[in-house]
């Protein structure tokens, strides 16, 4: 840190100490300033293009009316929690997962970071978010029944009676302040018509209010915090500020909100729309924060500029380019389930944001990427989704750079659903080649050491993954292990990562990657890339790889070139999709199953190869898609010791019908994997994105 950020990083704790005392002061004097009728904090919806709740399908309210109801029986789910019994009423400063009481002490005393002290803090803030209220509040608008909208003012009261200010997890965070107050906002706006909000119910709620606000107000992120943060909290102050417009502060805290979210989407967005945290779960995070706050602005005639709707426009773009190879995100980067609302969608995050991007910017091209997952729609845009039919989309791939992120997608083939014949194909390749920097700022504190790594979709199935991320705080080992390189489909040398690891989210010296060559063809085409990771070893190591792909044949051939002059030991890892079986390895050449068939795969003669899944001793073979979330996945391995300059090729054939198992007698160098799940595909979805 520079001496500037620990200045401000030590006012920031003596400011928040100060606050504890000042705040309930401040306010116990001023609370009945804010009370001249609760119709006052707003008249116009800032949410909906009308007063009336959408229509939805009978499956959609079907899906949400069983959700509610299971919150109404105190059943939750989040990350690796599922249907979790938390009883009459959530303890708010609890660990569900590893059942520990996080402090009730000072909240600026708290040290989040250790799970000794805290638990894991983001299990103790997630129900904190309170984004099942909206869900409640979602069923009341859908049904009328009140008592959807009674749970969401009980669990209010419940947070604010065990949440006392300033004491607790719950006061640490400004980006929590930021995500609680939006989904504050859209409950209690779509409860507004149950009666339930009288005036003594503002005058218990107004305290508690103003306090977000303040707080956010006077402890935005800075210096290298401000990253996803920083969106978070702005975003929750303009959107809380437009709604509660009768605070005296209101207008000036939604005037600066906005101008940090005009600085910030500029600052944290590359030129192509790709997020600079390098990390596509957080893109889809910050997104779904500018979309909203543009969206209130809208409607409550604050207009943002055309510079902001601009970036958001190629941000969808760059979200757009992923989603249309399917299969799932490839989640390069950290991805803890961030999201802000939900409206429906939690599990189609992308789907479902692209569908009000292309009500917003008249993109059918948008629309269509969304398919059936058109709820949020429907409560974001008012649109009436009751009797229209799932959106079917035609999809042909082409070759896209992101060059200043630092993403090459090399692609081919085409979706297309109800064809001449009434058939339906799907014959899409995609591969995304990680030419990008680290991350962000001086800590680039959610990238991998990931450079040069490829993943792999076809036939609309995952073939190479990204292993995700897991965990943050709870488990080092495994947070370790998700971040480095051996976890991802590149090369490792000596057994060191290509960027050093410092700590959770902290890293020291960095591989720099660079495009070395772009040459996209109708069926993919080529791209080649080097990184200088290690050039810190006593005996330099160089790493290029090139790729090429030609889809209409489903050949993926990867060459890479290793340079040095000592000996060095490298280690060539390929992980793929939990859906995959390697079924054998004879003289370095692999027969995988795959949901869609059969891969060739062709390795190296000079390797040592080796399959593994699922194992903890050496740890490989493990795909995580959720916060504390993991499964198997067979992952096959190429040691290598060499001396001086080396090259290795590595060739995959997809093939969409099974081939024949080779009766010859040949050496197996790793026992077959039993089949995770089977061999049939079912759809994994990324909770969030």
């Amino acid at each position: 840190m520079s001496p500037a950020e620990i200045w401000w990083r030590s006012c920031s704790v003596a400011q928040r100490c100060a606050d504890g005392v000042i705040a309930p002061l401040r306010e116990s004097r001023r609370t009945s300033e804010h009370l001249v009728g609760h119709r006052e904090f707003e008249t116009v919806n800032p949410f909906l293009q009308n007063d009336a709740a959408p229509s939805l399908r009978d499956d959609q309210k079907a899906r949400l009316l069983e959700q509610a109801d299971r919150l109404l029986q105190g059943r939750h789910s989040f990350f690796d929690l599922e249907d979790l019994s938390v009883g009459e009423e959530i303890n708010w400063n609890y660990d569900y997962s590893a059942k520990k009481h996080s402090p009730k002490t000072k909240a600026s005393r708290i040290d989040y970071r250790d799970f000794d002290v805290a638990g894991d803090c983001k299990l103790v803030w997630e129900p904190n978010r309170h984004q099942h209220l909206v869900v409640l509040a979602r069923a009341y608008a859908a049904t009328g029944k009140t008592e959807y909208a009674q749970a969401v003012l009980d669990q209010i009261d419940s947070w604010m009676a065990q949440c006392p200010f300033p004491t607790g997890m719950n006061w640490r965070s400004p980006l929590e302040f930021g995500v609680r107050i939006i989904n504050w906002v859209w409950a209690l706006e779509l409860i507004q018509p149950s009666g339930l909000l009288t005036q003594s119910r503002w005058q218990s709620l107004v305290p508690t209010i103003h306090r977000h606000l303040w707080c956010l107000d006077r402890s935005y992120s800075r210096y290298s915090s401000a990253n996803n943060h920083l969106i978070g909290e702005a975003a929750g102050a303009y959107i809380a500020a437009r709604y509660f417009k009768s605070f005296a502060e209101s207008n000036r805290w939604a005037q600066r909100a906005k101008s940090i979210l005009e600085e910030e989407i500029a600052n944290q967005t590359h030129r192509d729309g790709g997020n600079k945290e390098q990390a596509l779960g957080y893109h889809v995070f910050v997104l779904e924060f500018f979309l909203l706050a543009g969206i209130v602005g809208r409607n409550v005639g604050d207009e943002f500029s055309e510079s902001y709707w601009g970036h958001i426009e190629r941000m969808f773009d760059y979200v757009a380019a992923f989603v249309e190879g399917g299969g799932n995100l490839p989640l390069y980067g950290d991805y803890d389930d961030g999201y802000v609302l939900d409206l429906g969608d939690r599990l189609h995050q992308p789907h479902a944001l692209l569908s009000v991007a292309g009500g917003i910017f008249d993109r059918p091209d948008f629309a269509a990427l969304a398919g059936e997952f058109d709820e949020r729609l429907a409560w974001q845009l008012g649109r009436n989704v009751a009797n229209g039919e799932n959106t079917t989309s035609n999809i042909t791939l082409k070759s896209k750079a992101f060059a200043d992120t630092g993403y090459y997608l090399l692609q081919g083939g085409a979706k297309v659903s109800g064809g001449t014949d009434g058939s339906d194909r799907d014959d899409r390749v995609s591969v995304v080649f990680d030419c990008a920097e680290l991350g962000m700022g001086s800590l680039a504190a959610h990238g991998h050491a990931d450079a040069l790594s490829v993943t792999l979709r076809a036939f609309g199935h995952d073939v190479l993954v990204d292993p995700g991320t897991y965990d943050y705080f709870t488990h080092r080992k495994w947070r370790d292990y998700f971040k480095s390189t051996r976890a991802h489909n590149t090369i490792a040398v000596d057994g060191e990562d290509q960027s050093e690891l410092l700590g959770l989210f902290l890293w020291g010296e960095r591989a720099e990657a660079k495009c070395l060559n772009w040459s996209p063809s109708e069926t993919g085409g080529a791209v080649s890339g080097e990184h200088n990771g290690y050039s810190r070893l006593g005996d330099p190591v160089g790493h290029q790889r090139t790729v090429e792909l030609d889809a209409s044949r489903g050949e993926l051939v990867i060459t890479d070139e290793l340079t040095g002059k000592s000996e060095h030991a490298g280690q060539i890892c390929f992980h793929f999709s939990e859906f995959c079986n390697v079924e054998e390895i004879r003289d370095n050449a692999a027969t995988i199953l795959a949901p869609f068939g059969t891969i060739q795969m062709t390795l190296d003669a000079r390797l040592d190869v080796r399959a593994y899944c699922g194992q903890e001793n050496p740890l490989f073979g493990w795909v995580s898609r959720g916060y504390h979330k993991k499964v198997p996945c067979p992952t096959i391995v190429g040691d290598l010791r060499w001396t001086g300059n080396t090259t290795l090729v590595t060739r995959l054939s997809l093939h969409r019908s099974p081939i024949e198992k080779s009766d010859s007698k040949g050496a197996v160098q790793s026992q077959s994997l039993p089949p995770q799940g089977g061999l049939g595909f079912r759809e994994v979805s990324h909770r969030g994105v």
